[in-house]
C-alpha cells in the first residue's frame, strides 16, 4: 500500500528523540526554535490534498489533518499547514500518533508529548485551542478509522 503524504516521523523522528532534543533547550525561545526547525522537516502537502474534509477549524492558522488506514489496522495520519509554529506543533503530533492502532489512541491523550515537551504552557489560547482541535480530529479518525475525515471540529 502506498502512504499517503508520507513523512519522517514516527519512524526517522522518534517520541524519544524528541525528548532528547526538547530537553536539551533551557527556555521557551530554544524550544521555539526546535519547532520551527523541525516544522521544516514536515514535507509540504500536495494542494490536491488540501480539502475542505481535511481542513480544521478553530486554529489559528488553515490546517490540514488528514488519516489513511493501513493494511495492519494502524492510522497513517497526514498534515500540514501555513503556519510555522504549526507546521511544529503538527510534527509533534504526528510523531506521537502515527502507526498507533485506533484502541491504543482513543485510549491516550494525543497531546501527552506535549506537555512532557514542556510546550503547551506557552502556547496561546488560540494556539491550545488549535492543539485541541488536532487532538479531536486524532480522537475521530481512531472512533471511525474507515470514514473520510470530519471537517469541523470546534
Amino acid at each position: 500500500m502506498t502512504l499517503i503524504a508520507p513523512h519522517p516521523f514516527a519512524a526517522l523522528i522518534t517520541v524519544s528523540s524528541l525528548k532528547e532534543k526538547f530537553a536539551a533547550c533551557p527556555g521557551w525561545e530554544e524550544r521555539y526554535r526546535q519547532l520551527i526547525l523541525l516544522g521544516k522537516q514536515l514535507p509540504p502537502l500536495p494542494d490536491a490534498l488540501k480539502s475542505a474534509e481535511i481542513e480544521l477549524s478553530g486554529c489559528e492558522n488553515r490546517v490540514w489533518l488528514g488519516h489513511q488506514r493501513l493494511p495492519d489496522g494502524s492510522l497513517h495520519f497526514y498534515g500540514d499547514s501555513e503556519g510555522r509554529i504549526v507546521r511544529g506543533l503538527l510534527a509533534v503530533l504526528l510523531t506521537a500518533v502515527e502507526r498507533q492502532q485506533p484502541e491504543i489512541l482513543l485510549q491516550q491523550d494525543p497531546l501527552q508529548l506535549f506537555d512532557e515537551l514542556g510546550l503547551r504552557e506557552q502556547l496561546s489560547a488560540s494556539r491550545s485551542s488549535g492543539l485541541d482541535a488536532l487532538a479531536q480530529a486524532v480522537r475521530a479518525a481512531a472512533a471511525n478509522p474507515d470514514a473520510p475525515p470530519s471537517p469541523t471540529f470546534s
